[in-house]
Order: structure tokens, then sequence, then C-alpha cells
């Protein structure tokens, strides 16, 4: 090919090299026969013709032509022009650097990730709004557990406190049947279980019966605003304070976390809000007002309390102190090392160097504990009960699964007490100013606004 005659290919292959939008005159072609390129050190210039030839015409410019060869490989290699990240890769957690020493909690400026997440979930599968709502069936498993507790009670009347089978009944039962209800508090804490407000806080207090503590309407308070200031120094409750950081740092220090004798709980403080300290955290949610943050008393928590303590004295005068010690063993069974407690800890510590603030676990325990361990589904969608977050999962696993997992609660208790590396400090703080969006419940903007349970009165 003679590129002399060719201004088309002249001109592209001079873009190449400076960048003009059309030739100068000192480089337009001027015939087939009288002009060839060449390089000279000082750039580019025109040069008569050294023959001719037309084969010599073109050997020549081909020769003498900078970066005529190159051309075709530097169009070749171009780089195709960047591609967006998979949906659901811009939520993957990132390393903490400088790594966590133990001495502070790791400190953010953005914002928790469940409300803008939720809005990106919603844009991509909008059909997520039919599965919010209430679930029927959650009165049934309730009445079915506290059923299993009060027959438990009754058989232990006249069995002695200390003695192996009521020890080993209150924690292979108990424990597992009380950390099953107070889960279940949790669900209908989020209007979950009947389509009414008022019906499912008279449930909340009917299901905390077997406790032996009312908890249910302060429990309430307190998670809302877990859910809305998640991370929020001073408003989320559920952070450990300064205290605990410093005084539980040791291995002894985060075993007698997870293992306090019951009369500790009156010196612990920093009371949690369903998934911080473990032990006897239960009991916190009655003892907690006038700690880190005073929730002024209202009726419901006053009706709360005299139903629980009736329902106690009830007990006592029927079936004796032995059953009543039963509940009460049993809450605190719940929340110590049980193999459901793993999953007050795997919830919103940081683990593997990541500020990933919330984890989800889909192991089997899921069937005793409402599916909390699906726990990155239920903060974005609070308004969804615990039958259709697998089905949540599953309609948006390109969000979920580049999201690191805990595959085991019993080796997350086991890690937390003996990893150096992991303790009271790997929690996720900010210096919030307490300003909800209003979209909390679940359905997004514009959506079920105030679904889920978030809206407290």
């Amino acid at each position: 090919m003679d590129v002399s005659m060719d201004p088309t290919a002249l001109q592209t292959r001079f873009d190449l090299f400076g960048g003009a939008e059309e030739l100068p005159p000192s480089l337009r072609a001027r015939g087939k026969k009288t002009a060839n390129i060449a390089r000279t050190d000082s750039g580019v210039s025109m040069l008569p013709a050294g023959s001719s030839d037309d084969s010599s015409d073109e050997g020549t410019t081909r020769a003498t032509t900078p970066g005529w060869e190159e051309d075709v490989k530097v169009d070749d290699a171009v780089p195709p022009p960047p591609q967006p990240p998979p949906r659901g890769m811009e939520w993957a957690p990132n390393e903490i650097q400088p790594p966590l020493d133990g001495s502070d909690f790791l400190w953010s400026l953005n914002e928790e990730p469940h409300r803008s997440r939720r809005r990106a979930i919603l844009k991509a599968h909008p059909e997520i709004t039919k599965l919010m709502g209430h679930e029927p069936l959650t009165k049934w498993v309730v009445l079915f557990v506290s059923l299993v507790q009060f027959s438990t009670a009754f058989y232990l009347r006249n069995t002695p406190f200390f003695s192996w089978k009521f020890w080993i009944l209150a924690y292979v039962i108990g424990g597992t049947a009380n950390q099953n209800t107070f889960l279940a508090v949790h669900e209908i804490t989020h209007n979950l279980a009947f389509r009414g407000v008022r019906a499912n806080r008279l449930f909340a207090i009917l299901t905390n019966l077997p406790i032996g503590v009312p908890f249910a309407m302060m429990f309430k308070k307190y998670h809302i605003e877990h859910h809305k200031f998640l991370g929020e120094d001073g408003i989320d409750t559920d952070l450990p304070s300064r205290l605990e950081l410093i005084v539980l740092k040791s291995v002894l220090g985060k075993a007698f976390f997870w293992y306090a004798p019951p009369w500790t709980c009156l010196l612990t403080c920093s009371p949690c809000t369903g998934t911080g300290s473990s032990t006897f955290q239960i009991f916190f949610y009655a003892l907690r007002p006038g700690f880190i943050r005073y929730q002024a008393p209202t009726r419901w928590i006053a009706l709360n309390m005299v139903v629980q303590l009736s329902f106690n004295t009830l007990v006592v005068k029927t079936l004796g102190w032995n059953s009543m010690l039963y509940f009460l063993l049993s809450s605190h069974m719940a929340g110590s090392l049980h193999p459901l407690a793993g999953h007050f800890i795997a919830e919103h510590y940081l683990f593997n160097g990541h500020d990933q603030e919330t984890w989800s676990y889909y192991g089997p325990l899921n069937v005793l504990a409402y599916n909390v361990g699906l726990h990155n589904q239920h903060h974005d969608f609070p308004s969804i009960p615990w039958t259709r977050l697998y089905k949540l999962d599953d309609i948006a696993k390109e969000f979920y699964e580049p999201l690191p997992s805990h595959p085991s609660w019993p080796g997350v208790t086991w890690r937390f007490i003996t990893d150096p590396n992991v303790g009271m400090w790997c929690r996720l703080k900010r210096n919030g100013k307490g300003l909800g969006r209003g979209d909390e419940g679940g359905g997004g903007s514009g959506v079920v606004v105030n679904a889920g349970g978030l809206k407290d009165e």
C-alpha cells in the first residue's frame, strides 16, 4: 500500500504521536512520488523522495515513518474501558490500617452501611417488598417453647437446686428454650408476630414470662435505637464502654465477660441491647436505666414489670422456689457458654482485620434462633420476618456473597476468649448526632417507611 497517497492513514498515524486533529501543511501528502516521511533529531519532517518506484516509496515510508509498524500494535494493545465492579462488590469490607492494637475502638466517619445497601437492593430487586410483614407462625413457636419451659419447671419443682439433673436440664433445655424466647421477643419487637403494634406489645410481655426478668418493653426502646443509630457512641448502647475495654482486655477478663456469676451483673457499666455483652445480658435489660443512656419509663414498661412479677409470685406460691430458680438459671445459661450464645459476639464485633461491623452466620443453629444469624439481612430489612430472611438472601445474593460470614457460633465464642487480636475493642464507633433518616424500617425511601417496629410509639 502506498501510504503517501492515503491522507487518512497519515492523519491516524499522526494523531497517535502529535494529538492533532488535522495534519499541518508541511506533512500533507503532495503526490504519490514526491514525498516521503523520515525522522530527524528534531521530530518529523518531509524529505525529497529518493525513488519514483512505488515499491521503493512504500518501503522508504515504512522504514522511516516513526512508529508506523508500532501503530498497529499500539491500537491492538489499547486496554478496554474500565468496567464497573460486579454488583455487590462495593459492599465488601476493607482492611483496617493500622490494625487495632487494643488501645481503642475503630472510629469511623462513614455512615452505617445498611441504609444505603437497602436502597441499592430495593432498586435492583423491588419485589423484596413483598417479603415484608408479620409471620403468623411465630406465635405458635412461642407457645410451644413456653410450654416446654413450664413443663420442665413443673418437673423440677422437687429437684434440689444443687444437683446434676437440675443444672443439666437448665443448660440443655432451659438455656436453649430461653435463648429462643429471648430471640422471639426480638422478633416481636419489630412487630412481626401480629399486624397491630398493641397486639405485638402484649404478646411480647407474655413471651417474656419464662425469662423471669421483665425486659421486653425496655428492650424494645433500646433495640430500636440500635437499628436507627448503629455504632453511634452514647446512643447505641450495644457498644461496650471504654471502661470495659480496659478492664476486660485479658483472656481472663474476656472469659469473665462470657461467664460472670449472676450477682456481678450489677457491676457492669455497659448494658446491651440485644447483641452486646453475653453473660447475664438478659438481666441488663431490666437493670440498665441509669447506666449509659437513661430512658424514661412508660406505661408499657410498668405493665411488663407488673405482669412478670405477678407471674413470678404465682410460680413460687404454686410450684415453689426451685421452679422459679429454674427459669432464672435457664436465662443465665442462655447467655453464657451456650452454643447459641455465640451470636451475641458474632453479630457486630470486628474480625479478621476487616471493618465490617455486621456479620452473618448461615449454619444449622439458626433453626433454634429465629434465623438471627442472617444479621446483615436483618439489619438491611428489619421488617422481613425470620421465615423469609433466607428468601431475601437468595434474591439479593450478589449483595451478600461478598460479605465474610462466620462458620460457627461456638467457634466465635472460643476465638473471642482466646485470640489476643479479638476483644472488647473490636467494635466500630461513630461520633453520631442521633439523626434518624426515617427509612430505617427496611422499606427504603417512600416504601413502608416505619415498618419493622422501628417506630416505638
